[in-house]
């Protein structure tokens, strides 16, 4: 019978409205622990950790990542600081769980992986669809060769737009449709080509809406795998309704998934071959849920991480090539 294991505490940084599905419910699902929650506004922090049962809250970052009782620190801020604040969390000794993208740009990237390297500390960059068992079972599918070879794989997460003032859609903090949704439409392509071809797409060619001619509110990529294999991953704010499919097309037939992102709202895997239709039902728990997991299984038991500081350097190489096929700016590193 397997041990009992000790439940992580957790510290957040950013009382976000990202953390309630993102880590606090999972937490509480699985038996961690919310130990203490960081925020500038000291009201917000000490609301936010009354109305989620968080032991203790500080209106300072750096003081709840030198909190020697926090084994792990996960960054909802913006996403210009997560890359700082993910390389001071490491510096002092925390295991990490970033919301994406982890860094601003593939410079950031490089220094977050030497960070992760030198403190030894297990990293997770926040693409939870990859852990859910939706996305794994369409693995498994292509796997099989059940659809035959792959030949076109096409991946989306568009969104309505957010308010003007929101930070998605500042520049200067790392904003823009890629940044926010593209960014799982392009990871999701990469899991896909390191199956069927054994290493990472490229990018062909895009089509981006910047009207300032820096933060994309759309930006559609044109990729193509190392075998050959075409593919489209789309990003944007311009839709009308929130919408993740993914669609591998094979030389014997496909698999669709209708939300491949936030899987537990629509837990279905759709495979036509032939002339036939068949519809798996996968569990409905959050792909969060399922991420938290695989983080806790990395920090007790040594199991590997797939999205870890490794990749995100390589994810954030692809989003940069993306800028900058599209004539538009890299994200610039924010200071803190």
């Amino acid at each position: 019978m397997e041990q009992a294991r000790t439940p992580l505490r957790i510290g957040i940084l950013g009382a976000a409205r990202i953390a309630p599905s993102a880590i606090i419910y999972p937490a509480q699902a699985t038996g961690h622990q919310l130990l203490a929650v960081a925020s500038r506004d000291k009201t917000r922090s000490e609301s936010f950790a009354k109305q989620y049962q968080i032991t203790k809250s500080y209106t300072s970052y750096q003081d709840l990542i030198d909190d020697p009782d926090i084994d792990v620190v996960y960054n909802a801020l913006h996403n210009g600081a997560h890359g700082p604040w993910n390389i001071r969390a490491l510096a002092a000794g925390k295991h990490v769980l970033s919301e994406k993208p982890s860094a601003s740009n593939a410079a950031e990237a490089k220094e977050v992986l030497a960070a992760v390297n030198k403190a030894d500390k297990v990293f997770m960059e926040g693409f939870h669809y990859y852990y859910h068992p939706v996305f794994q079972r369409a693995l498994a599918i292509i796997k099989s060769g059940e659809i035959g070879e792959v030949i076109k794989v096409e991946s989306a997460l568009l969104i309505p737009m957010p308010d003007p003032n929101d930070l998605r859609l500042q520049f200067d903090l790392a904003g823009g449709a890629t940044m926010d949704v593209g960014c799982y439409s392009l990871h999701s392509q990469r899991m896909i080509s390191q199956l069927v071809a054994n290493g990472e797409p490229s990018i062909v060619k895009t089509e981006a809406n910047a009207k300032d001619g820096k933060v994309d509110t759309k930006l559609y990529m044109q990729l193509k795998y190392p075998n050959g294999v075409a593919a489209l991953a789309k990003g944007d704010f311009e839709a009308q309704s929130m919408q993740a499919p993914l669609t591998i097309t094979g030389s014997k037939g496909s698999v669709h998934l209708p939300n491949f992102v936030v899987s537990g709202w629509d837990p279905r895997v759709i495979i036509e071959v032939g002339s036939t239709k068949r519809v798996e039902h996968m569990p409905s728990i959050s792909t969060y849920t399922y991420q938290l997991i695989a983080l806790a299984d990395a920090i007790d038991l040594g199991k590997a991480v797939k999205t870890d500081a490794k990749d995100a350097l390589a994810q954030a190489i692809l989003i940069d090539a993306a800028y900058t096929s599209s004539n538009l700016p890299l994200r610039p590193i924010f200071k803190i």
